[in-house]
């Protein structure tokens, strides 16, 4: 895993909760893990630090990163069955024609150059996958691409089965313009429903202007409230409160880990048609799939028909750490 967030994280960090999660759900099956990964990562394997946690460090820093896991790789390789790299693609550079078994995972859009090269590259037993359909489309131009979707542990979630009325909607996800937390607010207002706003507040010039400008004038406190972001016990006991969680996309976002973790706790997701929401949203069941606004208000109304406990059935289903960690092992095995 990449440096710049350690693993697991205490609060943003999407890619580095799942693979902690993995790491201790390989170690409970059995497996002999070890993780490398940034400064204080933890997990019940053992652990290998390098880098810097800090998103904004500078290129010199990462291309000494990679040296580090080249010189660790080449001189460990023949220690593992399998190497399962959630990082840069580069990293897997000095084994890519070893015959360790590798798994090269992405949960963002793919870059065309990396995988031609790789694959134009001597190279055995590599497999490439991506956390959806959608996200395996941007980057399947070479090599062996398959499908694994994103992961939770649902044992750490509590449902929430009975749903007032009056409870809220809920917005989870960093306040970007391409989360629509805008299009939230207008939903919310044209249903007359309260609002919570959940997450990290972009740094970004283009993005902080967006929530300076669009977002923080319409937070009253009353029907839009702005909690901040949370950690994961706060996520469960926000989520659970909810009658529904909004995702109005504007981008083709690869997975969407917060719709699995809104299910987890019983409360259904209406999103946009877009990146996977067709993927993790089954309709009428679990939640919504819509196109606008205007339709995302209409959806709010049937909320009641949704049945909480079916809908993280479901989810369990399909989207839990155990079901997860097999299906990489099956391509491990495959």
């Amino acid at each position: 895993m990449d440096p710049g967030i350690p693993v697991p994280p205490e609060l943003y960090g999407g890619h580095e909760r799942l693979v902690h999660l993995f790491a201790e759900e390989y170690t409970r099956l059995g497996h002999q893990v070890t993780l490398l990964a940034g400064p204080d990562s933890r997990c019940s394997g053992d652990v290998v630090t390098f880098g810097t946690n800090d998103l904004q460090r500078s290129n010199i820093k990462k291309y000494k990163e990679v040296f580090f896991v080249w010189k660790y790789l080449s001189k460990t390789y023949n220690n593992f069955d399998l190497i399962h790299n959630f990082g840069r693609l580069i990293y897997l550079l000095p084994v890519l024609n070893k015959p360790v078994k590798k798994i090269m995972t992405y949960g963002r859009p793919v870059s065309h150059t990396g995988i031609k090269l790789a694959n134009a590259l001597p190279n055995k037993n590599l497999i490439f996958t991506a956390c959806s359909d959608s996200c395996v489309s941007t980057g399947n131009v070479a090599g062996n691409w398959k499908t694994v979707y994103n992961a939770i542990d649902f044992s750490a979630y509590q449902i929430n089965e009975i749903m007032a009325s009056d409870a809220p909607l809920i917005f989870l996800g960093r306040l970007d313009k391409v989360k629509g937390v805008h299009t939230a607010i207008k939903a919310a207002k044209n249903t007359e429903n309260k609002l919570l706003i959940a997450g990290n507040i972009s740094h970004t010039s283009d993005n902080y202007t967006y929530f300076k400008n669009e977002i923080e004038p319409q937070i009253d406190g009353v029907q839009v409230e702005y909690v901040g972001p949370l950690n994961d016990a706060e996520k469960n006991r926000y989520l659970g409160q909810a009658k529904a969680l909004l995702f109005p996309i504007e981008w083709d976002e690869p997975f969407g880990i917060v719709m699995i973790e809104a299910m987890a706790c019983g409360t259904p997701v209406i999103g946009f048609r877009r990146g996977s929401v067709p993927e993790v949203i089954t309709e009428g069941v679990n939640g919504f799939i819509v196109q606008n606004a205007e339709e995302m208000s209409e959806k709010i109304s049937l909320l009641g028909t949704i049945d909480r406990n079916h809908c993280r059935e479901v989810a369990l289903n399909r989207f839990d750490v155990k079901i997860i960690a097999q299906q990489y092992l099956k391509v491990f095995n495959d």
